[in-house]
């Protein structure tokens, strides 16, 4: 429960439209303006989001990479301007808010699994008699022919 007023003052230094959409465990780039003496550039940190917490003005989100085989984690405002934008590049599956876990692995047993985005279709698909999809009734006896099919040759 935060006080009504702050929020309020807060409202006007909260980004409005352009809340990046992403969750714990998706790898993301995220560009951030970068400002040298008079120049400007851009400059993409990607890597794993292990962390998000805070609320408003002072939400955050941490996203680590490993570089030179060293961890570099990095602690971005989520309402900052100099964030120009976060792209997803891919979901991970994830059971926990904090993946903390990260830190202590090496190589290839620092990636998650990745999201299965399954595309629900309503006339496709009755379901059986027992309740389970018709589609997976179906495979069944396919895969069976299949098999008989490479015995007899």
């Amino acid at each position: 429960m935060r006080n009504q007023l702050i929020q309020q003052v807060e409202q006007n230094y909260l980004k409005s439209k352009d809340v990046p959409q992403f969750r714990v465990g998706d790898t993301v780039d995220v560009a951030t303006r970068i400002v040298e003496g008079d120049k400007e550039r851009i400059q993409i940190f990607s890597g794993t989001v292990i962390m998000r917490k805070g609320a408003g003005i002072n939400e955050t989100f941490t996203v680590r990479r490993i570089v030179n085989n060293e961890g570099v984690e990095r602690i971005f405002p989520v309402h900052s301007p100099y964030i120009q934008k976060v792209t997803v590049r891919r979901s991970g599956e994830t059971r926990r808010a904090k993946l903390f876990y990260l830190r202590d692995r090496v190589g290839k047993a620092v990636r998650l699994t990745e999201e299965r985005k399954v595309k629900k279709t309503s006339g496709d698909a009755t379901p059986g008699a027992n309740g389970a999809p018709a589609a997976r009734e179906a495979t069944a006896p396919a895969k069976a022919d299949k098999e008989l099919a490479g015995a007899a040759t």
